[in-house]
């Protein structure tokens, strides 16, 4: 066992797959403990926050302010404010009015406002522009010199007493608070998802439940086959014909449809994520199943399996103690291979509404479908589904790489 052991952890391609897999099974169990909570809770009103320091506006204004007189402040300030569109207009502006834009990269932000506070008129008329972009040019132009002159902002509340609007001090340009004095400061990583909740606290949550599902679904789906594959292949006769004409059956039907039409017929309340997972372990046994009765029947004449027929075992004992220590490292694989289809299976079925229910646990398949129902991928919230996409692909290429690891240690006509 111990020489086994070595081998396998000699494979290069294994030692990848099994150090992906421990890095996300570790992330998995470490994270909840450094951010505990429900992962379904939501903390933003509004759909999809971007990744990054959200900072309480109101606790901020309170703290204790330093003056900084930063060279590159209104430089930023400005480049905040202009979007890609503003700045591709601002050029047109230029060039169609005749100015002398050789050489100007748009995306330099003082040598584009450069030649649009040298240049820029707003009597000019430029030929075959409407009226609504003059108007679109004027506001544009205003807000680059308000935000050039960036005036102090007053603070004021409201006396409770007189209900009078009182002025309480104002804002400068120049004014700076140290994070760290903020009373409230939130780091959302992968930002918010269409209901407001944080990202990477579900997505961690997501990729837990996926990967239960997988195993169960591979460790049901493995039983059946294997059970179902050394029956068939040890006993031959009637037992073989009728085992393979199930298999068969099983065959010629897609077994995603037959996921599909199984998981339509629980309906949603009762689809939770053990049900799912069992369900699809029972419609993915068929390949073991055939492949567990192929490497059987090569066995079930060999001599030591004969001379335990001789000394009168039975049927079980000779299955259990001299065909499957044979094939374990084969079932070993198939195992790993159905808990990677297991997890696709899932986001598959979720993808079409029919995964587990919402309101119980979040999986990556659940993450996907709401990203898609709340167009994630048409406004630019990519933080809402590719880094579902990046799990479910490195969980799957971890697991195969694994699976061909195992492959080239245990297969006679692969090794080196």
């Amino acid at each position: 066992m111990k020489h086994i052991i070595r081998k396998i952890f000699r494979s290069p391609l294994f030692l990848v797959g099994f150090g992906i897999f421990m890095l996300m099974l570790s992330m998995i169990l470490i994270y909840p403990l450094i951010n505990p909570g429900n992962p379904l809770q939501s903390i933003g009103l509004g759909n999809f926050a971007g990744p990054g320091t959200y900072v309480s506006l109101y606790d901020s204004v309170s703290s204790q302010r330093s003056v900084l007189r930063l060279p590159e402040a209104d430089s930023n300030r400005i480049a905040s404010l202009l979007s890609q569109e503003d700045r591709v207009k601002m050029a047109y502006w230029l060039d169609v009015t005749g100015k002398d834009i050789e050489g100007l990269n748009i995306h330099d932000t003082e040598a584009l406002l450069s030649a649009w506070k040298t240049h820029y008129d707003g009597k000019e008329r430029p030929a075959g522009m409407t009226k609504a972009d003059r108007n679109f040019y004027e506001r544009l132009n205003k807000r680059l010199v308000a935000a050039s002159n960036a005036p102090a902002l007053s603070l004021s509340e409201t006396d409770p007493q007189s209900g009078e609007t009182v002025e309480k001090g104002s804002i400068g340009k120049d004014d700076y608070v140290n994070i760290s004095a903020v009373a409230n400061v939130k780091t959302l990583p992968l930002g918010t998802d269409n209901f407001g909740r944080d990202v990477l606290k579900e997505l961690v949550s997501a990729a837990g439940t996926s990967l239960v599902i997988g195993l169960i679904a591979g460790t049901v789906a493995t039983l059946i086959g294997l059970w179902l594959g050394l029956l068939a292949g040890y006993l031959g006769g009637w037992v073989d014909d009728v085992i393979m004409f199930f298999t068969n059956i099983f065959t010629v039907i897609p077994g995603f449809v037959l996921l599909i039409l199984i998981s339509y017929s629980i309906g949603q309340d009762q689809r939770g994520a053990t049900t799912v997972a069992v369900v699809i372990g029972l419609t993915s046994w068929v390949w073991t199943a055939r492949s567990v009765r192929s490497q059987v029947i090569s066995l079930r004449n060999r001599d030591h399996v004969n001379l335990s027929k001789l000394s009168g075992h039975s049927v079980l004992r000779i299955i259990w103690r001299d065909i499957l220590p044979y094939i374990l490292s084969y079932v070993i694989m198939a195992f790993i291979l159905q808990v990677s289809s297991g997890i696709l299976a899932e986001a598959q079925l979720s993808l079409l509404g029919l995964g587990p229910k919402t309101t119980e646990v979040p999986t990556l398949g659940l993450m996907m479908n709401w990203a898609m129902l709340y167009s994630a991928h048409l406004n630019g919230s990519w933080w809402a589904y590719f880094p579902v996409i990046l799990v479910i692909a490195l969980i799957s290429f971890s697991l195969n790489l694994m699976n061909t690891g195992l492959d080239q240690v245990f297969n006679p006509q692969l090794r080196s």
